[in-house]
């Protein structure tokens, strides 16, 4: 799942490039992306939510995201993060699990949730708003766990201890 879309400059939006799908066999040939991994929280309703997610950060990895993967763990995630909150928008090209996407503000409150995106789809998904992060979960995690718009994810980019 990538990011499609950049950041809004006074009031106008200013557009990325769409990566076209590739196909599984042209990725493995240009090489994946490795992501570090780091320790992530979700506090929601009194209680420390605990993930292991994957880092994208550069626009490579931004654009690999999750695709390919057949399965993700109930306690993993990838945390797309951007040095400054921009409008964005994902999309599930090439990616074969339901996700939630999580749209986080620049002081770690969730803005907004898009529960089970789609598998292969090529619709985009805004954030709605100007966000720092997308975090992605396997799909259903918000609604199993309670997950919701203004809980608070803790992470030291996010600037929350």
């Amino acid at each position: 799942m990538r990011v499609i879309f950049g950041a809004i400059l006074g009031v106008a939006l200013a557009v990325a490039a769409v990566p076209a799908p590739v196909a599984a066999e042209t990725l493995v040939a240009q090489g994946t992306q490795s992501f570090e991994k780091a320790p992530l929280t979700i506090r929601t309703q009194g209680r420390d939510l605990r993930f292991t997610v994957e880092l994208a950060l550069t626009p490579a990895q931004m654009q690999q995201g999750l695709m390919y993967r057949r399965n993700l763990a109930s306690d993993a995630g990838m945390l797309f993060l951007h040095p400054q909150e921009q409008e964005l928008a994902m999309w599930m090209a090439n990616t074969l699990i339901p996700l939630d996407m999580l749209f986080i503000k620049a002081d770690g409150r969730i803005h907004r949730i898009q529960e089970r995106a789609v598998p292969l789809s090529e619709t985009t998904i805004s954030s709605g708003g100007p966000v720092k992060a997308v975090l992605e979960l396997q799909g259903g995690s918000a609604a199993r766990l309670g997950i919701k718009p203004g809980d608070l994810v803790v992470y030291p980019g996010l600037g929350t201890p």
